[in-house]
């Protein structure tokens, strides 16, 4: 049997590391509850590693909270803070052949490790990423906010393909890798994604997983949007001056991964989104207004808003980047420090 990506379905299970990478106490609920998410899958992680971003009280909280659980494990963040040295330091200490990757704010649907480990049978897949739903703090999706732009609040956005399909690049809040692709193309980057401070950068997953396609042209990248997490989205993100500043940081990282990867492969399904999603969403947003529906107007305003925005920050950061601003460090593999068994 075979599905749309063309590659044979089976029922390769892998042992699963899974890291969640954590930076402060005021999530201190949403953590607990993506720990037990992870304890409830129907195909057992092999272990669950917590990264703690250079935060001692909330290491040592954790610490405390899971010390009668063995498959948990507490580590304290080996790298400069954010994002991405937090993920590499918990490829590091992972142990399993698969390592998946889960918001500290989400929560996984129960056959979340299993869809995504079964993708693995063909061992030329090197990462599989899943769907992320967003779960609005208001209780429904604000009227003025298009689900074309959902990666604002790290979701799945429309015009993603259904089913399990290839793509460019998975999104790390749901996403996961062979361990042997980081032996190939080296650990996220750092200096692109969140590091802790106001801006809300991101991209790292992206010119991760197009400098893995260049290590390993061979190499099959998928989702599989059966593999579900749902993702909390406070209310100041439901709110349009969030949406404003996360654009604008958008085209500020695409221009660092510009400059990583080259833009014709940091911008190739970017092009495609433009030309033929936005137009339709801005067209639909438009009906609904002439049919009298609520948020049609603005929903379409912000499309055209968001690509402004976005395209602004694209053209400040590629001026930057030519004059020597926004430093970067692509580390080599994680995994060349070795495995480290218990509590860090």
């Amino acid at each position: 049997m075979h599905d749309r990506s063309g590659l044979p379905a089976g029922p390769a299970l892998p042992e699963v590391s899974v890291v969640v990478c954590v930076y402060t106490e005021d999530r201190w609920t949403d953590i607990l509850a993506a720990v037990a998410s992870v304890r409830a899958q129907s195909l057992p992680a092999l272990e669950t590693l917590l990264v703690v971003d250079h935060n001692p009280a909330l290491r040592k909280r954790l610490e405390r909270e899971y010390r009668d659980e063995p498959s948990v494990r507490v580590c304290a963040n080996a790298g400069p803070r954010g994002l991405s040295a937090g993920r590499n330091t918990g490829i590091t200490h992972a142990r399993g052949e698969v390592v998946a990757f889960l918001d500290d704010d989400a929560v996984a649907d129960p056959r979340w490790l299993r869809h995504l480990a079964e993708a693995y049978d063909d061992p030329r897949v090197m990462a599989v990423g899943g769907r992320t739903e967003p779960a609005w703090a208001s209780g429904r999706r604000p009227a003025w906010f298009p689900e074309e732009f959902d990666w604002v609040v790290g979701c799945t956005y429309r015009g993603l393909p259904p089913g399990r399909v290839r793509v460019r690049n998975v999104l790390g809040g749901n996403a996961s890798f062979r361990r042997t692709a980081f032996d190939a193309a080296g650990g996220f980057a750092t200096g692109i994604g969140r590091d802790g401070g106001r801006r809300p950068l991101g991209c790292e997953e992206t010119e991760l997983c197009i400098r893995l396609g260049r290590a390993l042209p061979e190499a099959v990248l998928l989702t599989d949007d059966r593999a579900v997490i749902r993702h909390r989205v406070p209310a100041a993100r439901e709110r349009f001056g969030y949406f404003r500043t996360r654009t604008y940081a958008e085209g500020l990282s695409k221009a660092l991964v510009a400059r990583s990867v080259g833009a014709d492969k940091a911008l190739e399904s970017e092009r495609r989104y433009v030309a033929r999603v936005l137009p339709a969403g801005v067209l639909r947003g438009l009906g609904d207004a002439v049919r009298g529906r609520p948020g049609g107007a603005a929903r379409a305003g912000a499309i055209v808003a968001g690509v402004l925005v976005t395209a602004a920050g694209y053209l400040v950061g590629t001026v930057r980047t030519r004059r020597g601003g926004g430093t970067f460090v692509v580390p080599p593999s994680p995994t060349a420090a070795g495995r480290t068994p218990g509590r860090a």
